[in-house]
């Protein structure tokens, strides 16, 4: 009885799945194949030619008005009757990093790989628009579908707007996207209302002294010893100037002086990450480090310090609260209320954030990226490989039924056909 019992009631899950999950399960051996084809010829940022050429050959084949945009970027314009406009965007390049995966189909440029999930998120992209093509009788209005080059770096978004995304092209009533989370098991989904992802400022800060003799330091004002305390003393300023409900980081990521061991430079070069999400946090944060650089500067008798702040950092991701309340049914409904799940909000950084600051209330999504058992075996040996690792790689099947389901039920939840 109990056996019977459990068919009825994957009978009855298999029934209540959307339309979207069932289509994708039957287009995982093509799309594997795009995959593939992705994930084996990656591209650095600003020189993603031949990923937007394909992409771009594909939209067409469905009929897709495609036009480039942002140097090696694209949108493609898909009409389907009155209604409202919607954007999905994915990203498109890739990272300086020698793949380590071992998988049959790894990366055959030397020296760059998909290592952060883009290869993946092009895929769902692409199984997205072929599925709403096909599936116009369920929704009405116009779907964006916008190729962003150098995510990266954080100069994509930045690029497709000056280059005019939305004066040369309809300009949306929401934006979505999705990026997969190695953390997250494979056929789930992370959301988050409001700040997702954080702000990063690049800091460049330049030490100076006066250089000589190591032998004689005395006669010398050390920038390396005044780049050490600067490097000491920055974690107290999340701990003693901001308050511990607010997540800061601080991370000095390079430090270069000096050509000689026995030789005191003339200056100590440092380069750190500042993640913030609050902009009042930000400006104590950049105003704390500034401070400290010059209160050690004045200590050791040196010239003041030279300090540069990158203009264009990439701002804080906010999801937009009213858009996740109104998508979190769609979600639920399509994956089930257990594959659904909120998530923390997490210290990298994605230039997705700057649709929303342009005015079209975003959303961005997690997608699980491991299975449960691969998942669970790695939290034993230590942690699961982080986007960016040379190891990483997202577990195809699931993670591509639950993208391209989840984000078209969201999508057409958004083109409501009425």
């Amino acid at each position: 009885m109990q056996r019977v019992l459990a068919c009825l009631a994957l009978t009855a899950a298999a029934w209540s799945q959307p339309a979207s999950l069932t289509w994708a399960r039957t287009q995982v051996v093509p799309l594997f194949e795009v995959y593939q084809r992705l994930h084996q010829s990656p591209e650095l940022s600003f020189q993603e030619k031949e990923t937007s050429a394909f992409l771009c050959g594909e939209l067409r084949k469905l009929g897709v008005e495609v036009n480039p945009i942002g140097g090696s970027g694209l949108v493609g314009v898909m009409r389907n009757g009155p209604g409202p406009t919607v954007m999905v965007r994915t990203d498109l390049d890739a990272l300086p990093v020698v793949e380590k995966t071992g998988l049959p189909y790894a990366s055959r440029t030397t020296g760059v790989m998909h290592a952060c999930g883009h290869d993946m998120h092009m895929t769902t992209f692409l199984g997205v628009a072929r599925y709403l093509n096909q599936a116009r009788q369920r929704w009405s209005g116009t779907l964006l579908l916008v190729g962003e080059p150098a995510e990266e770096i954080g100069e994509g978004a930045q690029k497709l707007l000056q280059d005019g995304l939305f004066e040369r092209f309809p300009k949306p009533d929401f934006a979505l996207a999705l990026h997969v989370e190695p953390n997250l098991e494979a056929g789930t989904v992370g959301y988050r209302s409001g700040y997702l992802m954080a702000c990063a400022d690049l800091v460049k800060v330049t030490m100076r002294g006066r250089g000589g003799h190591g032998a004689t330091p005395h006669l010398t004002v050390d920038p390396v010893a005044q780049a050490a305390r600067l490097i000491v003393d920055l974690p107290s300023i999340p701990s003693r100037e901001i308050s511990a409900l607010e997540p800061v980081v601080i991370s000095v990521g390079m430090i270069q002086g000096g050509t000689k061991s026995s030789i005191v430079p003339e200056r100590c070069d440092l380069q750190m990450t500042v993640r913030t999400f609050a902009p009042d946090t930000r400006q104590r944060v950049l105003q704390a480090i500034e401070r400290r650089a010059v209160a050690i500067a004045a200590g050791a008798g040196a010239p003041a310090p030279l300090i540069e702040v990158d203009p264009e950092p990439t701002p804080a991701l906010f999801n937009d609260p009213q858009l996740v309340e109104r998508l979190l049914p769609t979600l639920r409904k399509a994956l089930g209320e257990e594959r659904v799940k909120a998530v923390e909000p997490a210290m990298i950084a994605e230039d997705f954030s700057q649709y929303g600051l342009a005015g079209v209330p975003s959303v961005m999504f997690l997608l699980g990226a491991t299975e449960t058992p691969r998942l669970q075996a790695l939290r034993q040996s230590g942690s699961p490989p982080s986007l960016h690792s040379s190891t990483f790689y997202p577990d195809f099947e699931p993670v591509l039924v639950t993208g391209v389901g989840a984000m078209s039920e969201a999508l057409i939840d958004l083109l409501q056909k009425n």
